[in-house]
């Protein structure tokens, strides 16, 4: 083959993908791809960050329930597959656009897979103990109280009841109902034109419907609660220091509190028995 027909096919070649990627959604499945291979990897391989805590701290003495009022395959029902299965059937119903079926459930996966990904990425970077770590460590009976101490104190062997203990700033539960029934909540209210008032879409009745999915949302968040796996600074956190307020007048003091009963009770721990 001649060396210009060969260079002619390959710009070809090129121009063509050019136009499929501009022209359609790959970018967006890549990386859709992409934050689901990444947040996988994670939920696997990473650990979160121990902080260190007290074995007489009440806030995290409460006990480990081990059943949950929405367990995590539940969760997914009612965040993903219910959402999926009214999206579908109101297209359906609606005659959508092929066009318009691909970028709604496409949109409903980003939603909840890109939720997914940030918070489990801040989960493990905070270290926060849940409310009911101690039932989970199961501190050894020579641990001092009034100390700070490590997860080297622990004695549960089960790996991941144990390191989950230290998951629960944010609350995964929350942000993946929030994700997948707020975004159905939305989608509903622009479909049903709830603020525009010139389609007749601002009465109560419609404005009910699109408020039904985030009540949902709500009620598995404050199951969270219930069950002692967060505490309500997890599922509505409105400042990241919380639920340390500011000591003094230096507003940035908050910030440094918990660092320094850390290095207290490193400090402590060093002395003389």
């Amino acid at each position: 083959m001649a060396p210009g027909r060969s260079a002619s096919s390959g710009n070809a070649t090129a121009s063509a993908f050019s136009r499929f990627w501009k022209r359609t959604h790959a970018p967006d499945y890549l990386g859709f791809a992409i934050l689901l291979g990444t947040w996988m990897l994670m939920l696997v391989f990473l650990e979160p960050f121990h902080r260190m805590f007290f074995i007489n701290d009440l806030r995290i003495s409460y006990p480990h329930a081990e059943v949950e009022r929405v367990p995590v395959y539940m969760n997914f029902v009612y965040a993903l597959f219910v959402p999926l299965g009214v999206l579908i059937i109101y297209n359906l119903m609606t005659k959508a656009s092929p066009h318009k079926h691909e970028v709604t459930y496409l949109s409903l996966g980003i939603s909840v897979i890109m939720t997914s990904f940030i918070t489990d990425l801040i989960k493990n970077a905070v270290g926060r103990p849940r409310p009911d770590l101690l039932a989970r460590c199961k501190p050894a009976a020579s641990t001092k109280p009034d100390l700070l101490v490590t997860i080297d104190v622990c004695t549960e062997k089960a790996h991941h009841l144990l390191h989950d203990g230290w998951r629960s700033f944010p609350s995964g539960h929350s942000s993946f109902s929030f994700a997948g029934l707020g975004f159905l909540s939305i989608f509903l209210a622009g479909q049903l034109h709830i603020f525009r008032h010139n389609s007749g879409g601002r009465d109560l009745s419609r404005a009910l419907i699109c408020l039904v999915p985030l009540l949902g949302a709500a009620l598995i968040a404050i199951s969270r609660c219930e069950d002692y796996r967060h505490d309500v600074y997890d599922l509505t956190a409105k400042e990241c220091h919380e639920p340390h307020p500011y000591p003094g007048s230096e507003p940035k003091a908050g910030w440094n509190r918990l660092r320094d009963e850390e290095e207290a009770g490193d400090s402590r721990s060093d002395g003389p028995p």
